[in-house]
């Protein structure tokens, strides 16, 4: 897939050079890095001169994280503790659901159809990006959740939106991950599943990060939602 690259003060756009899009991601960076981050892994999924997809990279606001003794840094939302409940900042998911939200109403008004709109994201941006789309209210092509976990779980029976029950949910995670412990990850995909979710769930030999496997798993699961 052929593409060009556009910068704003927000986000990173990778676009088909050649062609109209008719299919998006939008992926979103973990804790302290910015949109710029996950941009050389699209060359990596080999996706074919036929696809068509747009994929969006948003830079997080700036914020001081309580877990790095209050650093400004590129974030979605606090983290007061590395515990379940300490990563559960209300306000700040709302705030950046709200804005994630907009990217997606901005991809519907250029004429992307919701089912061909993919959430993505690493640590901090896959929780974000399951948070939102696991509440967002018409059917989604997919939420691409990596090394991560679903915040606020027990908010989902009563926030949960019927239009993406069963919206297909790839999770991956590293049995050697330190930073998001695989016990979140499996407790995320679990409680996922008992509330009628699709979740894939892959594991793989690696750390906080990603690996050659993974990816060519994720460059199939995209193709068959956008492709």
């Amino acid at each position: 897939m052929q593409t060009q690259l556009i910068e704003s003060d927000d986000a990173v756009v990778m676009s088909p050079r050649d062609r109209l899009a008719d299919a998006t991601v939008i992926w979103l960076h973990g804790l302290g890095a910015d949109g710029h981050d996950f941009v050389p892994l699209v060359p990596e999924l080999q996706l074919p001169d036929s696809a068509a997809v747009r994929f969006i990279f948003p830079h997080a606001e700036q914020r001081p994280v309580t877990v790095n003794q209050g650093y400004l840094m590129r974030a979605w939302y606090d983290i007061r503790s590395l515990t379940p409940e300490g990563r559960d900042d209300v306000d700040g998911l709302v705030a950046s659901q709200h804005r994630l939200v907009a990217y997606i109403l901005r991809e519907r008004l250029q004429g992307i159809a919701a089912r061909r709109i993919v959430l993505a994201g690493f640590s901090q941006g896959g929780a974000l990006a399951l948070h939102t789309g696991v509440r967002y209210d018409e059917p989604l092509g997919g939420v691409l959740a990596l090394s991560t976990y679903l915040p606020l779980r027990a908010q989902l029976a009563a926030e949960g939106n019927e239009a993406n029950r069963s919206t297909p949910i790839l999770m991956c995670h590293g049995v050697q991950d330190t930073v998001v412990t695989m016990q979140f990850g499996l407790q995320s995909r679990d409680a996922l599943l008992a509330s009628g979710y699709s979740v894939e769930w892959q594991q793989y030999p690696m750390a906080h990060s990603l690996c050659p496997a993974e990816i060519n798993r994720i460059s199939q699961w995209l193709q068959q939602r956008l492709v």
